[in-house]
């Protein structure tokens, strides 16, 4: 069984940096498609950002670009978030997510089958 534990939220100021984990086990992420997304209070899920971990290529929402940036370590089958310059709109829950078939469509979470329990981050102004 897959299981995602993040780590790393927490709470910070206008401008400061973050940088979340995602620990992954139980399966073979080689082949594996992981993602990022977020949930701020009364808002949909939105994808933050990914990667299918076959290829180097990796993928942002548009209001993440050239703050966030998004690596693995494969030896340690984990993915991190780097966020930095965060605002107060990066307020959300953020929640790591596998996709064992590998998906081209990184933006779409209902491609993806697993879910961690999600990192509080608060930017606060």
């Amino acid at each position: 069984q897959v299981q995602l534990v993040e780590s790393g939220g927490g709470l910070v100021q206008v401008g400061d940096s973050l940088r979340l984990s995602c620990a992954a086990s139980g399966g073979t992420f080689s082949s594996y498609t992981m993602g990022w997304f977020r949930q701020a209070p009364g808002k949909e899920r939105e994808f933050v950002a990914g990667f299918r971990w076959s290829t180097p290529r990796t993928y942002y929402a548009d209001s993440v670009k050239g703050r966030f940036s998004i690596s693995r370590d494969m030896a340690k089958n984990t993915v991190y978030l780097q966020m930095n310059s965060l605002k107060p709109e990066d307020t959300a829950v953020y929640y790591c997510a596998a996709d064992p078939d590998g998906s081209l469509w990184v933006y779409r979470g209902g491609e993806y089958d697993y879910w961690g329990q999600g990192t509080q981050v608060t930017v606060s102004s």
